[in-house]
């Protein structure tokens, strides 16, 4: 009996003029019958027989996490080495450049040669430590 109510409202609704609120309606009056329905009538029915239809659902977006290359001073390293291996791995790197950082990793003991996504960041630390040049840990920016 019931699911000729439901066959009967689905037959008299058009496929763009389905009335939702008989729909919802049949829908709470047959949880027996919500086994036996589509997914997509049975989304509706809970979604119409909720006390409130209407959600908003809140969007957080949240920066992707910088992280910082650090390249440490070390006693076999050759500022000439440096600096090569920072114009090959680092994009975008100019020579003038990595003879500063060169200077400032021999003058302060490190400097940071990089810094932007975790992924790259990754990528450029295990370059530059298979360069053979002496890295500090990865940290957040």
């Amino acid at each position: 009996m019931a699911i000729e109510k439901l066959n009967r409202a689905a037959r008299e609704a058009q496929p763009a003029e389905i009335n939702m609120e008989k729909l919802a309606i049949i829908g709470r009056t047959l949880p027996k019958v919500e086994p036996i329905m589509s997914p997509l009538l049975q989304s509706v029915v809970v979604v119409l027989s909720s006390p409130n239809p209407v959600q908003e659902r809140q969007l957080i977006r949240q920066p992707y996490p910088n992280f910082k290359v650090v390249v440490l001073d070390d006693d076999f390293n050759t500022f000439q080495h440096v600096v090569e291996s920072l114009v090959r791995i680092i994009p975008g790197m100019l020579a003038d450049k990595a003879w500063e950082l060169a200077h400032r990793i021999d003058g302060e003991g490190s400097a940071v040669v990089w810094c932007g996504p975790q992924e790259q960041a990754e990528l450029y630390h295990q370059q530059l430590g298979a360069a053979g040049l002496t890295m500090a840990p990865l940290e957040r920016a």
